[in-house]
Formats: C-alpha cells, sequence, structure tokens
C-alpha cells in the first residue's frame, strides 16, 4: 500500500498511518461513530400489546440508525399480573434475530427468579446447598401464603414455592385489587400457557400435555434472563450544564446503600442462589438511593420494580407501569433522557423529556 493513506483499525481505536513517500498533505482519519443510544425498558409483567406499542413508539421517536443499532436494557419482571406472559417471551427471544445490529440485555426480576424457580430453571447453589434451605427465613408466611406443595416442592426454592401457590388473603391492601392466585399475581401467566394456577404442567421437567415448544421456550428465556446486572461504561447524559459521560448500572430494585458494593455484585453475577431473597431484586427501601460507594462519582443507576417512575440526580426508577392496566409501561433513553411510553389502552403521551431540576 505504499503511497497511500490507511487506516488500521486495533481494538476499537483508529491508528493512522501513512505510506506517502512524497510528503503530500495527510487526510485525518474519520470521525469516531456516536456513541451506542442506551434504552432502558421498565416492568412489562405480561403486557404484550403494551410492549408493542412501546416498541412502535421508540422506533418512531428516535433516528433509524440510533434504533438499529441501540443498546436495549430490559429491567426485568417480564411476567405475571398482565394476561400474555407467553407472547412477551416470544416477543423478547425474537429480537437478536428481528434487530440484529441491536445489543439486548434482559436482567432478572423477583418475578423472573420466582418463576425460573418453580419451572426448574434456577441454577443450583454454587456450594451445593439444596434449595430447601432457603425456607427457613420465610417459612412463618407458608400457611398464609399457601406455598406450593405439589409435584417436585421438595426441591424448590421458597420464591418458586411462593409464586405458584394461592393465597388465602384474596385482598391485596397495597394494591387495592386482588391477588391473582399467588402472592406474585402469577395466575395469568399458568392461563397464558394453557395450564392451571399452580399446575405442575407449567414446568418443563414435570409437563404433560403442554406443548413441547412452550415448555423450551419457557426454559430458554428463564436461562437468558440474566440476574447479573448491566454495567456500560463512557455513556454520555445530558444534563442543563452540557454533556457528561457516566458509568451506568441497571439491575432491576436497585443496590443497597449499605452493603458493599463488590459483595451485591458477587452474589448476582455467581447467581447465589441460596439466598432466600436478593434485595438487588426484591428490596424497596434499601435500594430506593444510591449506594454510599458510589457517592460524588458520576454513576447512573437505572432499576425498575418500584411501581412507579421516579429520578432524582443519577438515580433512575423507570417502572412506571407497575404491572397496573391502566398504565403504561415507560422507557427512558440516553443520553437525551427521554421517557418514551406505551400508548395502547392508556391515555398517557407516548414522550417527554426529563429535565434535572
Amino acid at each position: 500500500m505504499d503511497g497511500q493513506d490507511r487506516v488500521v483499525t486495533i481494538i476499537g481505536r483508529n491508528l493512522w498511518e501513512t505510506g506517502n513517500d512524497a510528503g503530500g498533505e495527510m487526510s485525518p482519519p474519520p470521525p469516531p461513530p456516536p456513541p451506542r443510544v442506551v434504552i432502558c425498558v421498565g416492568d412489562v409483567h405480561g403486557y404484550i400489546s403494551k410492549l408493542e406499542s412501546l416498541w412502535a413508539n421508540l422506533q418512531s421517536a428516535l433516528p433509524p440508525d440510533a434504533f438499529a443499532t441501540a443498546l436495549v436494557v430490559f429491567l426485568g419482571d417480564y411476567c405475571d399480573r398482565g394476561p400474555s406472559t407467553r407472547e412477551v417471551i416470544d416477543f423478547l427471544l425474537a429480537l437478536p434475530s428481528r434487530h440484529p445490529a441491536q445489543r439486548h440485555a434482559f436482567l432478572c426480576g423477583n418475578h423472573d427468579l420466582a418463576f425460573a424457580a418453580f419451572v426448574g430453571a434456577l441454577p443450583p447453589p454454587p456450594d451445593g446447598t439444596p434449595f430447601s434451605s432457603t425456607w427457613g427465613e420465610y417459612i412463618q408466611n407458608e400457611e398464609n401464603e399457601g406455598w406450593y406443595r405439589g409435584p417436585g416442592h421438595e426441591g424448590m426454592h421458597c420464591q418458586g414455592r411462593r409464586w405458584g401457590g394461592i393465597m388465602k388473603e384474596k385482598r391485596n391492601p397495597k394494591r387495592g385489587s386482588s391477588y391473582m392466585g399467588s402472592i406474585y399475581d402469577a395466575r395469568p401467566t399458568f392461563e397464558s400457557y394453557g395450564v392451571a394456577h399452580g399446575s405442575p404442567e407449567l414446568a418443563p421437567n414435570l409437563f404433560y400435555s403442554t406443548s413441547m415448544t412452550c415448555s423450551l421456550n419457557i426454559t430458554k428465556f428463564s436461562k437468558l434472563a440474566s440476574s447479573s446486572p448491566t454495567v456500560k461504561e463512557n455513556v454520555p447524559i445530558d444534563t442543563n450544564e452540557g454533556q457528561i459521560i457516566c458509568k451506568l448500572i441497571a439491575v432491576h430494585a436497585g443496590l443497597e446503600r449499605s452493603i458493599d458494593l463488590n459483595e451485591q455484585f458477587r452474589i448476582l453475577r455467581t447467581k447465589d442462589t441460596k439466598i432466600s431473597k436478593v434485595a438487588m431484586l426484591s428490596g424497596r427501601q434499601d435500594v430506593w438511593n444510591i449506594p454510599k460507594d458510589l457517592a460524588g462519582k458520576q454513576t447512573i443507576v437505572v432499576s425498575g420494580h418500584h411501581g412507579k417512575l421516579h429520578i432524582d440526580g443519577l438515580r433512575f426508577v423507570i417502572d412506571e407501569g407497575g404491572g397496573y392496566a391502566d398504565r403504561p409501561i415507560a422507557a427512558i433513553v440516553f443520553p437525551s433522557k427521554e421517557l418514551i411510553r406505551s400508548t395502547e389502552g392508556t391515555s398517557s403521551q407516548n414522550r417527554s423529556r426529563y429535565h434535572q431540576e
């Protein structure tokens, strides 16, 4: 290639070399591509029509190239409450082939962990501890929550037993509605796969009459959904003072404020399933704020789980839907911090921009 300029790309860096022996002026290297747009999608909870509406609204709101190459982080809780968990899972499983230039991360929510536990897709504790060891912390609730006692319960994680159980108390005072079967409102998930609530036929290793395709898709998705947080460096964020570069951490419920961050990441990344209840997937007040380890650092923490939309500095809670039939599913887009919502079946506007006060 003597006499010609050439660009050599090594590990994402453009190293410009020249072979022009005549001493001519060298052309500048091309500008780097813009950073990927990052989209964080709140809890879906079995509402396929809302998910399809949100996806269409995202596609309409973003420039074609930005949407086609986006990193899309689903914040967890794909099942329960809504009527179409099976269709939601099929939709999500198809995304990598439908949008091959995008990157997709499917975080595990507390509902997804319980679903995986019931169908036998939860990885065993790394130290060989039996799942029955998780029962003790919550055993006082077994009768009131009507834990699952059918085939296979002896070797089931406590959250799987709670998920497949039947509540004695029919009214959920926190949500102002009736329980849908279990404390997790799992009955619609069972029904979306054509079986009665609490039926062992849902589990791939115990099924009798459900189709093989249904069983394989449940197992495939349960293994696809990751309990690990998504961590992305160098995410630009628009602020009133200009654009800043942040690290982004996405985890279903948030990170505990007073617990060592490395220990929290260890639990999530090793899938330490001997723990009865993982605060980063199920917590409330203890995961609401930015952890102390991240105070003063340019790190965004994004979660769903809490049944509301809340933005405070670099802490983003994106769960406007909360599994309620009349509320939209929301997503936030970085760097713009634009909120995009589903519009099917709701009266909400499909987009708005968050401004830092």
